[in-house]
C-alpha cells in the first residue's frame, strides 16, 4: 500500500469513530506503518526467500550475478553493515547477512567463549536472527524518519518540488532487510530436534538454513580436525525436517543449504544400512577402509561387511569410530552433493582446506554432470591464510612455467620482504578477483566470510587501546575514530539518533503534540555533528 493510500484508509477509519479519534493524525499513522513494514519474522522469511530465489535464477542466467555476505554476531553489526552498503552502493541487491554458529559459540553463549562444537544453547541461534532483524527494521525506521522530517521541512518552506521528490523517494524506499543464511550446525540432535530448531529459526525470519553432514554430538568446526560424518539417510532425514518446517509455516520458497565436510572428515560413527548392492548405504560403506578376512581370522566383537562375496572388516578405532580410505574425500563430497540435491537441497556448501578455484571446480564439474544447475555457497574463511595460499599458488604456477625462482623461498612467502614483489602483486590480484573468477568457473552463487566482524572488532579495539592508553591519549580516539566517522559519514557518529532518540521524539509529538518533551532540542550535543 502506498503512503497516500495509508493516509486515505486511516482517515476513513478515524472519521468512522464520530470524532472520538480526531486526535489521531492519519499521516502519522501512515508513517509508523511504513516504518514497520514487516510485522513478523515469517513476513521477513517469505519476503527474503523470494529475493534469494530471484537471485538464484539471475545467477543461472549469468554467473556475474553472484551474491555476497559477511558474518555478523550482533544486531548492531548487521545494521551498520547494511547502512554502509546502502551508503556506498545505493542498493542492497545481492548482499545478504550470514549467521555463523562459530561466532554464536564464541561470542553469544551464556557459558562464555566456546569452540565451534554445538555446545552453545541452540535457542541463541533464533535469538540472534530475531536480533539482527530488529536492528535492520530499526534502520528502516530511522532512515524513513529522516525522510519524513525532510518532507515537513519542505512543506514549511513551501517547496512543493522538493516535497514531491521526497514523497517519491519514500514510495521507492529500499529496506535494509535482506536474506540471512543461518547456520543450524548439524541439527543439534535427531531429526525432530532439527525440525523444532528450524521452525524457531524460520519464525525469527530465516529464509535459508545451512546444515552440515557431521554427527551432532561430535560436531567440529569445518576447519578443525576430528570431523565425523553420518550416513546419507541420517542426514537426509534432517534435510527433510527443515523442509517440513518451511512448509508448515508457509514459507514455500525456503532455501536449504547442505554442507558436506567429507573433504576433511576421515571418520564415520556409523556403518550405513544397505539393502542391496549399489544403493546409497552401500556407496557410503564402499569408502570405508577395510581389510579382507575369513572366518578363521575374525575376532570377538568384529563388525564384518559382505562386499562382492568377500568378508571385509572395517578399521575401527579405539574411539569406536570407523575410518574412511585415505584420498576418498573428493569422491565422498561429490556423492554427498549429488545426493543432497536429489533429495531437496537447493544449494551446496563444500568445506575445503584452502581457497583453490580449480579444486572446487573439479568437484562442481562432476556434480553438474548429474545436476546441471548445481550451485554453491562458499566459505571465504578467515581460517585460510589467504596471503600465503595465493602466493604459493603463484609460486607453483611459475615453477611449472619454468621461471627462475631463485629470489623466492616458498616456505617464507608470508614475509613482508616479498610484499612489493611481482609474485605478491599477482597473488593479490588473484585474491581480489577470487569471488568473480570462482563464481564463473566453479559454480559459486554465494560468497560469504564467516567471521569477518569478529576479527575487525578485535583489530579496531587493539588499535584504539594502543593509542588511547598510550601517549596519544584522547587524540587516539578523536583522530582515529570520531574524526574519521565525521569525515566518512558514518551513521553512528550521531549515536543518539542511531539508538532511536529521534524516532522517539517523533512519536512523542504524535502522542502529545506541542506538549511533548523532546530530547532533540537546542541543548542536545548531537547538534554539534549537524554539519
Amino acid at each position: 500500500m502506498s503512503y497516500q493510500d495509508h493516509i486515505s484508509q486511516t482517515n476513513a477509519l478515524i472519521r468512522s469513530h464520530n470524532g472520538s479519534w480526531d486526535g489521531i493524525s492519519a499521516e502519522s499513522v501512515a508513517r509508523m506503518r511504513l516504518q514497520n513494514r514487516f510485522r513478523t519474522g515469517l513476513d521477513i522469511a517469505k519476503y527474503t526467500a523470494t529475493i534469494m530465489r530471484k537471485d538464484m535464477a539471475a545467477y543461472d542466467a549469468d554467473p556475474a550475478n553472484y551474491t555476497q555476505s559477511l558474518g555478523c554476531w550482533h544486531g548492531f553489526i548487521g545494521q551498520q553493515k547494511m547502512i554502509s552498503i546502502k551508503k556506498h552502493f545505493g542498493s542492497t541487491d545481492r548482499r545478504y547477512l550470514y549467521l555463523s554458529g562459530w561466532m554464536i559459540a564464541a561470542l553469544r553463549s551464556e557459558f562464555g567463549p566456546l569452540p565451534d562444537q554445538s555446545m552453545h544453547e541452540k535457542t541463541s541461534v533464533p535469538a540472534l536472527i530475531e536480533e539482527l532483524y530488529t536492528f535492520l527494521r530499526q534502520a528502516d525506521a530511522r532512515e524513513l524518519g529522516g525522510m519524513f522530517r525532510d518532507v515537513d521541512a519542505a512543506r514549511a518552506a513551501g517547496d512543493q518540488i522538493k516535497e514531491k521528490q521526497l514523497l517519491t523517494a519514500i514510495e521507492n524506499h529500499q529496506t535494509h532487510v535482506v536474506p540471512i543464511i543461518a547456520d543450524i550446525d548439524a541439527g543439534f540432535g535427531n531429526a525432530e530436534a532439527t525440525y523444532l530448531l528450524a521452525r524457531k529459526m524460520i519464525e525469527a525470519g530465516a529464509c535459508a538454513l545451512q546444515i552440515e553432514n557431521q554427527v551432532s554430538d561430535e560436531k567440529q568446526c569445518g576447519h578443525q580436525d576430528g570431523k565425523v560424518t553420518v550416513p546419507h539417510e541420517d542426514f537426509l532425514a534432517k534435510v527433510r525436517a527443515c523442509r517440513y518446517a518451511f512448509l508448515e509455516l508457509g514459507v514455500e520458497d525456503g532455501i536449504i543449504v547442505t554442507r558436506t565436510d567429507s573433504l576433511g572428515a576421515g571418520l564415520t560413527k556409523q556403518i550405513a544400512v544397505s539393502k542391496e548392492p549399489g544403493d546409497i548405504g552401500d556407496q557410503y560403506n564402499s569408502f570405508l577402509d577395510c581389510e579382507e578376512i575369513d572366518a578363521a581370522t575374525a575376532r570377538n566383537g568384529d563388525v564384518i561387511l559382505n562386499r562382492d562375496g568377500k568378508l571385509m572388516r572395517p578399521k575401527r578405532l579405539a574411539s569406536n569410530l570407523f575410518q574412511f580410505r585415505a584420498g576418498s574425500g573428493e569422491d565422498r563430497c561429490v556423492l554427498d552433493c549429488i545426493t543432497s540435491l536429489q533429495h531437496g537441497a537447493d544449494l551446496l556448501w563444500i568445506e575445503t582446506e584452502k581457497p583453490h578455484i580449480e579444486q572446487i571446480a573439479g568437484m562442481v564439474d562432476r556434480i553438474r554432470e548429474v545436476v546441471p544447475n548445481a550451485k554453491l555457497v562458499y566459505n571465504n574463511s578467515p581460517s585460510f591464510n589467504w596471503t600465503l595460499n595465493f602466493r604459493q599458488q603463484v609460486y607453483d604456477a611459475w615453477v611449472e612455467a619454468g621461471r627462475d625462482m631463485a629470489a623466492y623461498d616458498r616456505a617464507r612467502l608470508m614475509s613482508v620482504d616479498y610484499d612489493a614483489t611481482e609474485l605478491a602483486v599477482e597473488a593479490d590480484e588473484l585474491i581480489r578477483t577470487f569471488q568473480r573468477d570462482s563464481a564463473k568457473r566453479a559454480g559459486i552463487f554465494h560468497h560469504l566470510i564467516t567471521l569477518p566482524t569478529y576479527h575487525t572488532a578485535a583489530l579496531s579495539t587493539d588499535n584504539l587501546a594502543r593509542e588511547y592508553f598510550g601517549d596519544a591519549g584522547m587524540l587516539g580516539y578523536v583522530k582515529n575514530v570520531q574524526r574519521a566517522e565525521i569525515r566518512q559519514g558514518i551513521a553512528c557518529v550521531k549515536h543518539q539518533n542511531m539508538s532511536g532518540s529521534d524516532i522517539g521524539d517523533d512519536h512523542k509529538e504524535y502522542f502529545a503534540g506541542e506538549a511533548a518533551l523532546k530530547a532533540g532540542g537546542a541543548d542536545n550535543t548531537m547538534n554539534q555533528f549537524a554539519a
